[in-house]
C-alpha cells in the first residue's frame, strides 16, 4: 500500500517533494494532474493525500471531496492562497491539514512524520479480542457496534488480562493491579466484584462466559487471543 499520494503539477516543486519523502522513508506515488491520480487511486488506496488545489484539469476541492467519500486517508492541501475563506474551503471540502505556498520542505515534512507517528501510536493502542475492539489509551471499547464504558478498577483488570492472554492470574495478582498509587483499600471481594461486572459487561452471556474463565484454585483466565487493531477503530 503507498504511504503517500502527490498531486502537484509543478515538476519542480513535484520532484523535490518526492524526493525528500522518499528520502524519510515513505512510498510516494505522484501525479501531475487529477487524471493521473484518479488512476492511481483505482488500483491503490493511500494512507495520505498531498494535493495542490490548482491543478491544469480541474479543482483539487473537487478531487479533495471525491476522495473524502470514500477514504479516510489523511489530505494536506497544498495552495498558494491563504485567505482564510480558502482554508475553510479546504476544510469544508474534507483537508486535514494544509501548506500554503511557497513553503519550506522541512515544514511539510514535520506535518507528514507527525501524522505517521500518530498512526501508529494509535494502531498500537487498540486490542481486539473476542470479537471486542478496545482502545487502551481512551479506557473505551466497542462490541457490536456499541460503545463500553468502564469504571476505573475495571479497566485496570481488564487491560491486565488484554496485556496476558491465555495466562492464569491469581487474585493476589489482580489485587496488586487493583491498588492504585493513592493507595486506595480494596478487600477479597473487590475481585470478584469486578470480574461480574466486566462479565456482564463484555460476555455475551455473562453466565456463562467465554472471555474470563475461572480456573479454580488458582485464578482466572483471558480464554482468548488478543491481536493489534487499525488506528481510528474503536
Amino acid at each position: 500500500m503507498t504511504d503517500i499520494l502527490l498531486v502537484e503539477d509543478e515538476e519542480s516543486v513535484n520532484r523535490g517533494i518526492e524526493f525528500t519523502l522518499t528520502k524519510e522513508g515513505y512510498l510516494v506515488e505522484t501525479a501531475g494532474t487529477l487524471r493521473e491520480a484518479e488512476k492511481i487511486l483505482e488500483k491503490d488506496c493511500p494512507r495520505m493525500v498531498i494535493c495542490d488545489l490548482n491543478l491544469p484539469d480541474g479543482s483539487g476541492l473537487d478531487f479533495i471531496r471525491s476522495i473524502r467519500q470514500k477514504s479516510m486517508a489523511h489530505i494536506i492541501c497544498l495552495t498558494a492562497l491563504d485567505t482564510e475563506m480558502d482554508q475553510v474551503m479546504g476544510y469544508e471540502a474534507g483537508a486535514d491539514d494544509y501548506v500554503t505556498k511557497p513553503f519550506s520542505l522541512s515544514v511539510l515534512v514535520l506535518k507528514v512524520n507527525a501524522y505517521f507517528n500518530r498512526r501508529q501510536t494509535d494502531a498500537a493502542s487498540v486490542v481486539e479480542s473476542g470479537g471486542i475492539r478496545f482502545n487502551l489509551l481512551e479506557m473505551t471499547a466497542r462490541k457490536d457496534g456499541q460503545d463500553i464504558s468502564f469504571t476505573k478498577n475495571e479497566w485496570k483488570m481488564l487491560k491486565m488480562f488484554l496485556e496476558n492472554p491465555r495466562q492464569i492470574l491469581s487474585r493476589n495478582q489482580i489485587l496488586e493491579r487493583l491498588f492504585d498509587a493513592e493507595g486506595d483499600f480494596v478487600d477479597d471481594n473487590t475481585v470478584a466484584v469486578n470480574i461480574r461486572r466486566l462479565r456482564a459487561k463484555i460476555e455475551t452471556d455473562s453466565s456463562q462466559p467465554k472471555l474470563i474463565r475461572n480456573v479454580r484454585g488458582l485464578g482466572y483466565i483471558w480464554d482468548c487471543d488478543c491481536r493489534k487493531g487499525e488506528a481510528g477503530a474503536v
